[in-house]
């Protein structure tokens, strides 16, 4: 099966449907673990291909499509957005808000690409609907929420998703990021970092202004963490291991001349190495509590937000995948590279029943903005808006390459498939 072949398969009508799918979602995104309306949306599509389908972990839809005996494997897209504002000046912009948990309210964007992922999935799936005498088996569509907060595959777990699917053999997913649209890029062995959020609230004694002496400065204090924070990967991660410690916020006060009673930052930690992972923590930790006992102050609260688990590739299963790739898209488009400091709850999927797992990427950004002289936007960024062809038309071949490669041969499996 060659590229052009498996183009083709997405019909001009299909397309067009895709292209419209997607754009609706792109409009209308929904906050972590509230994707009320884009499981509707789900759901209503995926019955319509003859998926057995239900909700899982809130507002998870998983959608089995059955045909014949044969293997069982699962395929993920995850279906959350981000408390972004949009600022890509695509026709299809979100101008949506929402509220988070503490009842702030924030724009929405889908500024990960995740509205991406389901409507390839859901083209996948037709293509797969419409193709039952080239298969056989079972696949197990996994329409994750909640990736953003790594929550939505425990919920999932939590709520018995092996126990109420089929157990597969291997779980599949992808990610659109900003590659050269019309490229896909595999890691062997580790593919997405570990990372730990958490959230300090450093406590010290509140006052006047004009006499700090009374005081307990928290901001001075928290100040001086955040800096000898950025020691730590420096100065105590060995060069040859990878960590990335980021500050991703920082609040204190309400009026310039009144000393806080309190302060609060959050801190994210990514690494590769279990080991290091224990090191690096251990160090933020000495040196939180260190620099409170310095300022005379209380010891700190550290919240554990959050952590994203280590993303590994089978290295037997990846080979696999790898070469469904070339052989749907040609050798060029499809290359290795190294681990990213990025962070995904997929690998709890396929760890939680002892099966691999494998994930790979897909280009997002046109031929322009890769060989401009601007800077090309990442994911979660504000300006992050793939271009819909050919990076549509890639995500669903290489799911459907992918999962047509390691599902039984067709040989009348339509004729007992549902």
């Amino acid at each position: 099966m060659n590229a052009a072949t498996n183009a083709a398969r997405v019909s001009d009508e299909l397309r067009d449907d895709l292209h419209y799918l997607y754009q609706h979602l792109h409009r209308n995104p929904e906050l972590s673990m509230r994707e009320h309306r884009t499981a509707q949306l789900i759901t209503e599509r995926m019955d319509a291909l003859g998926c057995e389908t239900f909700t899982c972990g809130g507002t998870g839809v998983v959608a089995v499509l059955r045909n014949g005996e044969g293997p069982v494997v699962a395929f993920r897209a995850d279906t959350d957005a981000l408390p972004v504002a949009e600022e890509t000046g695509v026709a299809y912009a979100s101008t949506i808000r929402g509220t988070l948990r503490d009842g702030t309210e924030v724009p929405v964007m889908h500024a990960c690409g995740h509205d991406m992922h389901v409507t390839s999935a859901i083209g996948t799936a037709a293509l797969l609907a419409g193709a039952r005498d080239e298969w056989a088996g079972t696949v197990v569509f996994l329409f994750q929420p909640g990736e953003e907060t790594a929550e939505g595959a425990r919920a999932m777990l939590d709520d018995g998703l092996w126990d109420r699917a089929p157990r597969p053999e291997v779980v599949y997913g992808q990610h659109v990021w900003p590659g050269r649209s019309g490229t896909v890029e595999v890691s062997t062995g580790p593919a997405m970092a570990m990372a730990d959020s958490w959230k300090v609230t450093v406590r010290g004694r509140g006052g006047h202004g004009s006499r700090p002496e009374t005081t307990i400065d928290p901001v001075v204090l928290a100040a001086h963490m955040v800096v000898r924070i950025q020691s730590v990967v420096s100065r105590e991660v060995p060069a040859s291991e990878a960590a990335v410690v980021t500050i991703g916020s920082f609040h204190a006060g309400l009026k310039e001349n009144i000393i806080p009673s309190s302060a609060e930052f959050t801190v994210n930690v990514r690494n590769l190495d279990p080991d290091t992972r224990d090191a690096t923590l251990a160090a933020l930790r000495r040196v939180i509590a260190a620099e409170a006992q310095a300022s005379g102050a209380p010891e700190p609260d550290i919240e554990e937000l959050y952590t994203f688990p280590l993303l590994t590739n089978d290295a037997e299963e990846t080979a696999t995948v790898t070469a469904a790739l070339e052989k749907a898209l040609g050798p060029e488009p499809v290359t290795d590279r190294p681990a990213v400091m990025g962070s995904e709850d997929f690998g709890h999927l396929p760890d939680a029943i002892g099966v691999p797992g494998v994930y790979w990427f897909f280009g997002g950004m046109a031929d322009e903005v890769i060989d401009g002289d601007d800077p090309v936007p990442t994911n979660h960024s504000p300006h992050f808006a793939p271009v819909i062809e050919p990076t549509l038309t890639t995500g669903v071949t290489a799911a459907y390459s992918v999962l047509v490669a390691r599902l039984g041969s067709g040989n009348g499996a339509a004729a007992t498939g549902r």
